[in-house]
């Protein structure tokens, strides 16, 4: 919406900006590059995955907390098959994996261990999905330039025929190769890989949830005692490096300024009115003195 509006202010018509041949140099030959720098399986891949994160979903991380629980009431109710038949219909593999395991009476270490493994296989295929866009975000540009220099050069050698319409044609080649370029990078390509890279934060930390929770199960933990403690890692914090600072109380007026304050307002001093606390505090000085002389 904000591009178009954009392109609606700064052109007289849509049709200004676009140029088939300029957007093509610049599509083909960045995919042309991607396919020559990876497999076609990963691109395909890639690309197929750009469209599912766009299309939404989002962490699951409640319905897994849900899930993980109900698993430990049927754990504790001492009836494995019933715990069978409901891994059969969890949807979350990697959970799925960490209860079997636990089931089979696998040591926790080693469950731990494979469940690490598959967070840091995970981790490393998704950034590399991610830097590809961001390689296809360097090739932009540089193919658009490579269009301006194709435009250029097809305007220079219509110039000696006089005919401005043909020049115009190929100099909105030149110029708008590098405008298709520049934002294919800036509004496509990193925008994604900067989706991508959220969503692989996004699922670690879900993946830690999960962990943590087979460990926990592992332990034969309560099921409550598991629910709060998994509860935690949805939490909301501010900022858990540092407290909020400490309300400062005021610090109690000394006599002498509550005088002050007092004359200052028109008023008799509290200690004229009432002169018990004066006394109290000047009879030991007296006191004092009288020892002194005698």
């Amino acid at each position: 919406m904000l591009l178009g509006s954009i392109l609606l202010l700064s052109a007289d018509s849509l049709v200004t900006l676009s140029n088939l041949l300029g957007l093509s140099i610049v599509l083909f030959g960045t995919l042309g590059a991607v396919l020559i720098s990876y497999p076609v399986r990963e691109v395909l891949r890639v690309v197929s995955l750009a469209i599912r994160v766009f299309q939404g979903g989002g962490r699951r991380n409640e319905q897994d907390i849900e899930a993980l629980v109900q698993l430990a009431r049927l754990w504790f109710s001492g009836d494995p098959r019933k715990v069978e038949v409901a891994l059969k219909k969890m949807r979350n593999p990697f959970l799925r994996t960490g209860v079997e395991l636990v089931i089979d009476n696998t040591p926790e270490q080693e469950v731990l261990d494979l469940m690490r493994w598959r967070m840091v296989r995970m981790k490393a295929r998704e950034r590399a999905e991610a830097q590809m866009f961001r390689t296809m975000a360097l090739y932009a540009p540089a193919f658009g330039m490579v269009g301006t220099l194709i435009g250029l050069v097809n305007m220079l050698a219509v110039v000696d025929v006089g005919d401005l319409a043909l020049v115009g044609e190929r100099m909105a080649v030149a110029l708008l190769s590098t405008f298709y370029g520049i934002v294919l990078a800036n509004l496509v390509f990193k925008p994604v890989a900067v989706k991508l890279e959220r969503r692989t934060e996004e699922r670690l930390i879900t993946m830690n949830m999960i962990m943590e929770g087979v460990s926990l199960l592992s332990r034969r933990r309560a099921p409550a005692f598991i629910e709060a403690t998994l509860n935690s890692f949805i939490e909301q914090h501010h900022d858990e490096l540092h407290d909020p600072l400490p309300e400062t109380e005021p610090e109690p007026e000394t006599e002498t300024e509550v005088i002050v304050e007092e004359k200052t307002a028109g008023k008799a001093p509290r200690s004229l009115l009432n002169p018990w606390p004066l006394r109290r505090k000047v009879a030991p000085v007296l006191s004092d003195v009288d020892r002194f002389h005698g």
